[in-house]
């Protein structure tokens, strides 16, 4: 018993001076404030030891060993990234050797990269930011969207949230991979395989720009991985099903056949359905999806994963939509998917914009959640809200949403587990949900959805508030589910 007292105080000791040494910052809630510098560590005048304290339990410790042992775990999670990255919780930026992959005007395209050593987990973040399909509305694009198109004034660093955060409370699974940020600048979903010409005036090299990361970053450790995540989110995450297999393909032609390559598509998942009412075909944002990516992918010279293009030879512009091309995709996907995605919706040309919703639009915005539940039906591993809003793995938020009482960190850590354990011959886990869909019908029914506020007063609505802004007739839909208005209003409340 003394022996396990001195190791313990031993071992209390060098971590409370390792603590010393890191401040926490914690994780901001639905409604985040702008990130801070990590402060620095405020030490007492009277002696050496800093005034932040840990809540570690130290009696009865030779009583309660495995206790004891979780709670220095703990801490040593809570420490590791001040102490062993020194504090350095940004992502440094890297151009490529290769300068023939290049951004739309032409300069060079790069990565931002934050090393964790000893972590063999990868973590390949693509950019999301729409795109352009013609000569006029990329010259548009490179006068107001710039950092888009060009690698010219991207910052030295960047700070990582939400899936690329670096911090345990915020990131609880994946804080501790190598995280890389790859900006978004060649404006093609990230397809294009095309250099710049006279006649096009652009560049559009999104595939080759993510082959060449991933051929950079062999140098740096990636040759070492056990796991790489290819993530984005919006047009990134519509490159991520564009890409896993090729980044597969790549690094198994290459002799690394020991890396398992995974998909994460947050936002991506778009439907080629017909808008509530056409307009003119002028941009992104204006015209239909359909008719965008056909002029797109011609313009961009753009490549479709193999068999995808097989499946839909001549008509390869169907491999941009997720339900499309899921079923051609050799490598796991984890899809991360709004019921009533705000980028859908703006494509659609229905105009959230403050006024009260025509029942002609509330029928289409209800018909939108039927229609994307039905595509993501046979996703074996996905977590879709009932939710108004677009993108979620990047923000500080993230670990707050959940679906059926499972956080999306919880579910793509029961993801992880359930893809070692059939790699082992092992049943997957009990109580560990990967396939997740809201059931409810509306617009943020579900009560853990992002805040939304009212774009005139700035104050927060909550969900009742938020529909009958909306111009939801409690009275009538009660009639049409057959109950009365006041349980449906409870309902609703409650998130049932």
């Amino acid at each position: 018993m003394t022996a396990i007292r001195v190791l313990s105080s031993v071992l209390l000791l060098v971590l409370m001076e390792s603590g010393a040494l890191c401040a926490r910052r914690f994780r901001g809630g639905r409604n985040p404030q702008p990130r801070r510098a990590p402060p620095p560590p405020t030490y007492r005048s009277d002696r050496g030891d800093t005034t932040e304290s840990f809540p570690l339990d130290f009696t009865a410790v030779e009583e309660n060993m495995d206790n004891f042992m979780t709670q220095v775990k703990n801490l040593a999670q809570s420490l590791y990234p001040c102490s062993a990255q020194k504090l350095d919780y940004d992502m440094k930026l890297n151009y490529l050797e290769n300068t023939t992959a290049t951004c739309n005007d032409g300069s060079p395209a790069g990565y931002y990269l934050k090393e964790s050593r000893g972590s063999r987990r990868w973590l390949i973040f693509l950019e999301g930011g729409w795109y352009c399909f013609n000569k006029e509305n990329c010259d548009s694009r490179y006068e107001t969207m710039r950092r888009l198109m060009s690698s010219s004034k991207w910052p030295k660093t960047k700070t990582g949230t939400g899936i690329l955060s670096p911090l345990p409370e915020e990131n609880p699974h994946w804080w501790n991979a190598n995280m890389v940020f790859v900006p978004y600048c060649s404006s093609d979903v990230w397809s294009g395989a095309t250099p710049k010409t006279e006649q096009s005036g652009y560049a559009f090299m999104g595939s080759l720009i993510i082959q060449e990361v991933v051929k950079h970053l062999l140098n740096k450790g990636l040759d070492n991985a056990k796991v790489l995540l290819l993530a984005g989110s919006s047009a990134g995450g519509t490159g991520v099903l564009l890409n896993v297999d090729h980044v597969a393909d790549l690094l198994e032609g290459l002799g690394h056949t020991g890396i398992q390559v995974r998909g994460l598509s947050d936002s991506g998942w778009f439907l080629d359905n017909k808008q509530y009412h056409c307009s003119d075909c002028v941009d992104a944002v204006s015209c239909s999806p359909t008719e965008t990516i056909k002029r797109g992918i011609k313009y961009w010279g753009a490549v479709v994963p193999e068999r995808c293009r097989q499946t839909h030879e001549g008509e390869e512009w169907n491999c941009f939509f997720g339900y499309r091309v899921f079923p051609s995709i050799k490598s796991p996907v984890f899809v991360v998917q709004w019921l009533f995605d705000e980028a859908q919706l703006t494509v659609d040309n229905i105009q959230l914009t403050g006024q009260p919703v025509q029942e002609g639009q509330w029928r289409y915005i209800q018909n939108l959640g039927i229609e994307l539940r039905n595509t993501l039906k046979d996703v074996p591993a996905m977590f879709a809200p009932a939710c108004l809003s677009h993108e979620v793995i990047t923000r500080n938020y993230w670990i707050d949403v959940q679906v059926k009482g499972t956080s999306l960190p919880r579910a793509l850590h029961c993801w992880d587990r359930s893809l070692h354990d059939n790699r082992n011959n092992k049943a997957p886990p009990k109580g560990c949900p990967v396939h997740l869909i809201d059931s409810c019908p509306w617009p943020h029914c579900n009560p853990t959805c992002p805040t939304i506020r009212d774009q005139f007063t700035g104050q927060e609505m909550n969900v009742i508030q938020f529909l009958m802004h909306m111009g939801f007739d409690v009275q009538k839909m009660a009639q049409q589910q057959g109950m009365d208005p006041s349980k449906l209003l409870g309902m609703l409340s409650s998130g049932s």
